[in-house]
């Protein structure tokens, strides 16, 4: 019989759990800036860690690389464990792995174009259909020709390549123009700009070292340190958005397991959806539905559940909602949208109780053994046992050096791919135009010669008198025969 693993996350009248088991059908967490979605973030990876299943989540706010370090008493604490009845509370630090797409504030995280794809590259580069369907071509070309995508100069060099030679790929590929080449090009610029060739290289993350545990069998808790990340929006979502696909692509399906295999949580979560195209979305929408086979539970952290598309929503059957404001009509409309997700409680009117929850408090609804929501409870959300606050450098420094990764990602390598075996095709060219200019020089040369050389044997002695006298008659008479049949030929013309 499995294990059955509940986490306790909030407490009423009683202990509000998650089931382990039903953790993979995903999860939300929502409610207004400064009202407690952090703390619920905290409490939800350290349960999850706890058990022994990894997770990952953003630190937007530079407040979560604390989880690393035992928390400590003060007051308010002490007035919170006593109000919840949690009598023998242990502080305690939990397993941390830090990682940075910038490769400062922890592991470097990268991936290659290739990996990367066309799809969510277009939405990166924010290029439209038209634009969408060259680099898609490119990416085509690329694969077909065996032109490894590894860092940002091999697609530049792959997008001048088509571009040059666009006529030579439009029947079997389809129509290359130069200005949908040179807009993708600005736009790999405005990446760099970003700091985004960081993040294209290698070696490429394995997103299966994301999914491991500590010698005492507790999930590690993958830090991505995202202060600086989260200020380029596009460049945020599309490499969470990446993360997503590659797990469902690399891991296999286990159907329902005792617990996750690994928890993601996605902080911002509308950055995920905003101007999302049509396409891209519909593949998010089937990600989402099917990872759970895989054991991967996903838990999305925003302001308003309705930055979530509905499709989307639907699916997340785990649910913390902290308050909510409603000054605006979006806002209240908002505060409607999220009651209505909730599985009432005749008990309580949730569309006035979100509005009128305290820091820490929140509207919580996990699923039941049978996959069924629980009626919604008005909750206090249990303290973290890891510290509040950020950590020092030192701390930091400490805890990635440390790693059993550290050697695995720190040293980037620039291998053969695209950008040079082009250039080794655009050097044999070159060098086969110059022999080829060479080869014609050269019978240029012979020709001159030859000609020269035939003049010059037809140059004679001055002829004697007698020969002078001879030549004349000659042509004398062959003047008249010439004329004679000249004018022939041309009054049989004339005649007719």
């Amino acid at each position: 019989m499995a294990e059955i693993y509940k986490l306790p996350i909030a407490k009423s009248s009683e202990e509000l759990f998650i089931l382990a088991k039903m953790a993979n059908r995903h999860g939300l967490i929502a409610g207004a800036t400064g009202t407690g979605k952090t703390v619920s973030l905290k409490v939800m990876a350290e349960a999850f860690s706890q058990i022994g299943v990894p997770v990952f989540l953003a630190d937007i706010k530079g407040d979560l690389a604390s989880i690393s370090f035992a928390g400590e008493t003060s007051p308010n604490m002490e007035d919170r464990l006593k109000m919840l009845g949690l009598e023998g509370f242990e502080f305690k630090g939990f397993p941390v792995r830090f990682w940075d797409v910038f490769g400062e504030l922890g592991h470097p995280v990268r991936t290659t174009v290739s990996e990367m794809g066309p799809m969510l590259l277009s939405r990166l580069l924010d290029l439209n259909d038209v634009q969408t369907g060259v680099i898609n071509i490119v990416f085509k070309i690329a694969d077909d020709q065996g032109l490894l995508l590894i860092d940002l100069k091999d697609l530049r060099a792959m997008l001048k390549y088509v571009g040059d030679n666009a006529k030579e790929y439009t029947v079997e590929y389809g129509t290359v123009s130069k200005q949908s080449i040179g807009a993708i090009q600005r736009g790999l610029l405005r990446l760099e700009e970003q700091g985004g060739d960081h993040f294209f290289g290698e070696p490429a993350l394995n997103i299966m070292d994301f999914i491991m545990t500590d010698p005492d069998g507790r999930g590690i808790i993958n830090v991505l340190a995202a202060e600086k990340l989260f200020q380029y929006p596009a460049l945020y979502a599309t490499f969470l958005l990446w993360m997503l696909s590659e797990l469902f692509e690399e891991m296999p399906e286990v159907g329902d397991l005792d617990k996750p295999r690994i928890v993601f949580f996605f902080d911002e979560a509308h950055l995920l959806f905003k101007d999302m195209p049509k396409a891209l979305l519909e593949k998010i929408e089937q990600v989402v539905r099917l990872i759970r086979s895989k054991g991967v539970g996903v838990y999305f952290i925003t302001q308003n559940p309705i930055d979530i598309p509905d499709t989307v929503l639907g699916q997340l059957g785990n649910r913390v909602q902290h308050a909510l404001r409603a000054y605006t009509p979006r806002e209240q409309k908002a505060v409607k949208a999220a009651a209505e997700t909730f599985r009432a409680n005749p008990n309580l009117n949730v569309e006035q109780v979100i509005t009128e929850l305290k820091v820490g408090e929140a509207l919580v609804s996990f699923l039941q053994a049978d996959g069924s929501p629980q009626p919604v409870e008005k909750a206090w959300i249990m303290p973290p046992a890891s510290r509040f606050g950020t950590i020092t450098a030192l701390e930091r420094n400490t805890i990635i050096n440390g790693s059993t990764l550290y050697h695995k990602y720190q040293e980037m390598i620039d291998r053969d791919s695209a950008f040079e075996m082009l250039q080794r095709k655009v050097e044999e060219r070159d060098a086969e135009a110059q022999r080829e200019t060479e080869k014609l020089a050269r019978e240029k040369q012979y020709s001159e010669e030859a000609r020269r050389e035939k003049t010059s044997a037809r140059k004679k002695q001055p002829d004697t008198i007698v020969e002078k006298i001879a030549k004349s008659a000659i042509s004398s008479f062959s003047s008249q025969i010439g004329r004679s049949i000249a004018r022939g030929i041309l009054g049989s013309i004339m005649k007719k």
